[in-house]
C-alpha cells in the first residue's frame, strides 16, 4: 500500500468503522467530532487528529468540515520511508491523540492540501513531510514492548489457552498494530513468541526436573504429547527425550 492524501468534507452523516492502516485527518475548516475507542475529540483548522491502526473509530461534523486526510501504509512502510523517524512516527500512531500544529506546520497542511494530490510523488514525499514534521508531538515516554510483563504472563498462564489480545491489552495497543511491532522489534509475530517462550520453558522442565513428558507438555498448554515432540523437534532439533538425556552444561 502507498501512502494517500486526500481532501474530504464531512458532515452530519456519523462515520464509525475501523481500517488496517493508521491515518492522520487534518481539519481545513469546520469541526469534526471524533469518538476514538471510547475517548471523544473534536479537530478544528491546526489540529489534526492520530487515528492507529485498526482503532475503531466515529466522526461526524454538525455544521460540516473540510480536512486533509493522510493514510499510513504498514510498517514497513514507515521503516523504509522515514529512515532514522521512523521510531517516533512509530510512537505517534501508537495511540489516539489530538495534535495542535504549529504555523510551520500548518502551512505545510495547507500546501500539500493545494497541491496535485493524486500524483504518487506528491502523496509518497508530503506524507514523509508530514509524519516527519510531527516527531515532536510523538510521546517521549514510548518504550519498546514490555517483554518483562508479557513473560510473567505466559509464564503464569502457560498451561492454559493464550490469546495475542490479552498480549495487546497489556501494551495498550490494537492486535494488528501490536502484531506489527513484534515483527519490527523481534522479528516474529506474537503467537511465535508465545510458542518460543512455552518451549523454553519446557527445555527448562525437562532438563531441571523428572516430570513425565506428558505432563510437561500439558503444563505448557499442549493437549497431546505427540504435539508437543513435534514442536519440540522443530524448536530445538531434537527430541524431548534427548533433550532430557543432554547434560545441562550443553
Amino acid at each position: 500500500m502507498r501512502p494517500t492524501l486526500t481532501l474530504r468534507h464531512y458532515t452530519h452523516n456519523l462515520i464509525a468503522h475501523s481500517h488496517d492502516h493508521a491515518q492522520l485527518v487534518f481539519a481545513l475548516a469546520g469541526r469534526l467530532d471524533f469518538d476514538v475507542e471510547g475517548v471523544s475529540g473534536e479537530i478544528r483548522p491546526q489540529g489534526v487528529m492520530v487515528l492507529p491502526f485498526s482503532a475503531h473509530h466515529a466522526c461526524g461534523s454538525p455544521q460540516g468540515s473540510h480536512c486533509l486526510v493522510l493514510d499510513v501504509p504498514d510498517e514497513q512502510w514507515l521503516v523504509q520511508s522515514l529512515g532514522d523517524h521512523a521510531d517516533a512516527s512509530r510512537r505517534l500512531l501508537d495511540q489516539p491523540a489530538r495534535v495542535a500544529l504549529d504555523a510551520r506546520q500548518g502551512q505545510l497542511v495547507q500546501w500539500l492540501a493545494s497541491s496535485p494530490l493524486d500524483d504518487p510523488l506528491i502523496a509518497q514525499q508530503g506524507a514523509v513531510l508530514l509524519l516527519a514534521s510531527l516527531n515532536g508531538q510523538a510521546p517521549r515516554d514510548s518504550r519498546r514492548l514490555p517483554y518483562a510483563a508479557f513473560n510473567a504472563h505466559i509464564d503464569q498462564h502457560a498451561a492454559h489457552p493464550l490469546q495475542v489480545a490479552d498480549l495487546a491489552r497489556m501494551a495498550n495497543l490494537s492486535v494488528a498494530r501490536l502484531h506489527a511491532r513484534f515483527v519490527t522489534e523481534c522479528g516474529q509475530t506474537p503467537m511465535d513468541y508465545i510458542r518460543s517462550r512455552r518451549l523454553q520453558m519446557a527445555r527448562g522442565l525437562l532438563r531441571d526436573s523428572h516430570l513425565p513428558i506428558g505432563e510437561i507438555a500439558a503444563q505448557v498448554g499442549y493437549g497431546s504429547q505427540s504435539a508437543f515432540s513435534a514442536a519440540v523437534l522443530r524448536e530445538f532439533g531434537e527430541s524431548p527425550g534427548a533433550l532430557r538425556r543432554r547434560p545441562r552444561s550443553s
